[in-house]
Order: C-alpha cells, then sequence, then structure tokens
C-alpha cells in the first residue's frame, strides 16, 4: 500500500516489533502498512467514527489481516487497556486534541513505550505536555507534503529506560547523551551559539530542541518563511496604530524573537 510522505515518515517511525495503537486510524492505511511490512506484530486501530472504520475494516479484510489487525470504535484510547501497545499512534490531529488524547488515556500511555505523534498544530503545547508526562523526545523529524510543513515526533517513557535499553542500547545511548551535555550524538551545537542553552525551553518547545541542533535544514525553511510572514504583519500593525494592534504587534514581536533565536543555529 502506496503512503503519501507524511504517513510514510510516521510509520518509519515506529520502532520495528512492537505492538502498535493507531489511534485516529481513519481507513487504516498506517495499519496495514505496518503489519504488511513486518513492522509490527499486531496493531489495534482505533477512530471514533464508524464511516472511516469500517472502511478500514473493508481494507483489512480484502487483504487477509483480520488476524493482525483489531478495530476498534474508541474515543481516543478510551477502549484500549494499559499494557496492550508499545507504541501509541497518533498522527493528523490537533495538538489540542492530541494532548486530550493522551491525557485522558494516561493510564495506558504510561504503560507503553514511545508515542508516535504527529501534531497538525500547536507543537508547543504538545513538547510541554510530554515533559510533563515524562515521556523523552528522541527524534523529530520535519518534512514538506504537499506544500505543506509536518512535524513527527517520536518519544519514550523516561519510567520504561531499563526495558528500552534492553530494546534499542544506541536510541538510549544517544537519549543519555542529550540529558548529560545538552547534544545530540550525532548534532552538535555551532560555536556560535553559546548563548543558546538547554535552560531556553520555550524555544526548543516552539521549533524542537533536537531540529535544532542537528541543524535541520527543512526546519531552517520553516523558520525563514516564519520570519518573513512576521515581518509583514509587524508592518501592516504599524500602519495602523490601534490599541489592539499595538498588543498583537507585541505578540508577534516576541514570536520574532524566538524564530531569530532558532535561525542562530544555523550560522558558521
Amino acid at each position: 500500500m502506496q503512503l503519501s510522505k507524511r504517513l510514510q515518515a510516521v510509520a518509519d517511525s515506529v520502532t520495528k516489533g512492537n505492538r502498535v495503537a493507531d489511534v485516529g486510524c481513519d481507513h487504516a492505511y498506517i495499519s496495514i502498512y505496518l503489519i504488511s511490512q513486518n513492522i509490527a506484530p499486531s496493531v489495534i486501530a482505533m477512530d471514533v467514527n464508524k464511516g472511516p472504520l469500517e472502511r478500514g475494516q473493508e481494507n483489512i479484510k480484502r487483504l487477509g489481516l483480520g488476524g493482525q489487525i483489531e478495530t476498534r470504535l474508541s474515543d481516543g484510547l478510551y477502549k484500549l487497556n494499559p499494557g496492550e501497545a508499545d507504541t501509541i499512534l497518533i498522527a493528523g490531529m490537533g495538538g489540542a486534541l492530541t494532548v486530550r488524547i493522551l491525557e485522558e488515556g494516561l493510564a495506558s500511555v504510561k504503560k507503553c513505550r514511545e508515542l508516535v505523534l504527529q501534531p497538525q498544530s500547536e507543537l508547543a503545547f504538545v513538547r510541554k505536555f510530554l515533559e510533563q508526562i515524562e515521556f523523552e523526545i528522541v527524534a523529530e523529524q520535519m518534512l514538506i507534503d504537499d506544500g505543506k510543513y509536518y512535524t513527527i515526533i517520536k518519544a519514550i517513557s523516561m519510567s520504561n529506560d531499563t526495558v528500552e535499553n534492553e530494546k534499542d542500547p544506541v536510541q538510549l545511548k544517544v537519549s543519555k547523551r542529550a540529558n548529560e551535555t545538552g547534544e545530540c550524538e550525532k548534532a552538535k551545537l555551532p560555536e556560535d551559539t553559546g548563548t543558546i542553552h538547554d535552560n531556553n525551553r520555550e524555544l526548543f518547545h516552539r521549533y524542537g530542541k533536537l531540529l535544532l541542533q542537528k541543524r535541520d535544514p527543512i526546519t531552517k525553511e520553516f523558520l525563514l518563511r516564519e520570519k518573513k510572514q512576521c515581518l509583514q504583519v509587524i508592518k501592516a500593525l504599524k500602519q495602523n496604530p490601534t490599541e489592539n494592534a499595538m498588543a498583537r504587534l507585541k505578540e508577534v514581536e516576541e514570536e520574532l524573537g524566538y524564530i531569530e533565536a532558532g535561525l542562530v543555529y544555523y550560522k558558521g
């Protein structure tokens, strides 16, 4: 089954051998791909909408994968029992909805090994929530698909470090070093960015610590686009200096400051 560039990147983020809960599975394309490519031994495909889930069931039946993919009509993680999945995958939803699903299904989240998330918006909100529930982001990818920017986040439970260490020691080595030194194993900060440290949490929440540290080129392109848009908005607001415009101007200038701080990573 041919996946879009976005869904392909999401599926490729799943750790091979993990049992997966595909939340908001729609037509079950990712679920089918994970089984057909022998990435996951089993998938629980879940959706709150009956129509898309039924079409997913038809696709699963047509391909003869009913023995490995179970479908459940479920609002978020409501029908997932704790311990049933090693990977919880949520793609294509807004950031606030993603967080709500994780929060309401926290019992199952705490029992899984990893989260693979692709929020459509409010990435900072999602990253902050992952910190709160003690999940560490170990991989991030930004890509462009059909003219739109998407970010995929992979996070592991800090409470399951010993399990993950047995399963993927290389991943944990990178994770441990990132904690100790503030660097990715393969992506060190440029020397002239000493004024930006790991304690600048808001910057990392907004644009992704790992993306900035490895000087991800798509992230740079995104930041430059955002900078251009901010400058255009600032110019327009200054031409009409009402009270509301000045309040908005302050917000946009703050955003521009974070964008400029992110772009510092690409100097040198």
